[in-house]
């Protein structure tokens, strides 16, 4: 096992947009005539993707729809997605990932975006902030018909490393993923990756339960020291 490339969430780990998409989930609810509840957010949409979310929020409120109607809503929240992001005058990308962004690429590891996020507002986010070219290898909600805690978006994007990079050989255990959320490190986990928890959306606490390194801020995972755990778990295996 060695540390390969490095694989990041995106909402929650690197743009702190969850308050706009919670604002706008309620407005879509509010559309159809339906409450809103911030804790039903939190428990059925945080970590998930926009699909699994309205579908859910709506089914928990005696309403059915089919996958047209869902995906109409979907569009809809994206589209005032990025015209809430493009009135910014700057985007609320996350302190310290630029720092981190440089140390891996000092350690010349390859990085992608595993998300639920569409892939419009995913690529609006990374090429305003100037870093979507450090991002060659992107799952998107559009590219899987599951959410996290489902692997399946991890396990899409090893595949893409290694069809990008060709000799890169990467198995899942030779990437690390970087979550925010208990649904995004279940995911990471089950498809065999190790992974940090940053505390930007949960407590440090509940996250150090289930990641292998929890940190408060992005600026804080020593890179090095995780690398030596991935040299050191190589060494056993041999």
């Amino acid at each position: 096992m060695t540390l390969k490339a490095v694989l990041f969430d995106f909402n929650g780990v690197i743009i702190n947009d969850e308050a706009l998409h919670q604002q706008l989930v309620e407005e879509i609810l509010i559309e159809e005539n339906l409450r809103p509840s911030s804790q039903d957010y939190r428990e059925i949409c945080l970590g998930r993707s926009d699909r699994i979310c309205l579908r859910e929020l709506l089914q928990s409120r005696g309403r059915v729809v089919d996958d047209n109607y869902l995906t109409r809503l979907i569009t809809r929240k994206a589209e005032a997605y990025c015209r809430q992001l493009e009135a910014l005058p700057k985007l609320p990308i996350y302190p310290g990932l630029e720092d981190l962004i440089f140390k891996i690429r000092i350690a010349q590891l390859p990085m992608g975006v595993v998300s639920g996020a569409l892939r419009s507002e995913i690529e609006l986010v990374l090429n305003r902030s100037q870093l979507l070219q450090h991002f060659p290898v992107i799952v998107a909600g559009d590219d899987i018909t599951v959410s996290k805690p489902e692997p399946d978006g991890y396990l899409l994007a090893v595949e893409r490393l290694n069809q990008h990079y060709l000799e890169l050989n990467a198995r899942s255990s030779d990437c690390l993923a970087i979550e925010d959320t208990p649904a995004g490190i279940e995911a990471a986990k089950r498809a065999g990756m190790q992974v940090v928890g940053v505390a930007n959306t949960y407590p440090f606490h509940m996250l150090q339960r289930q990641a292998n390194w929890t940190v408060d801020y992005l600026h804080e995972l020593e890179l090095d020291r995780v690398q030596q755990v991935y040299i050191r778990a190589s060494s056993k295996a041999s």
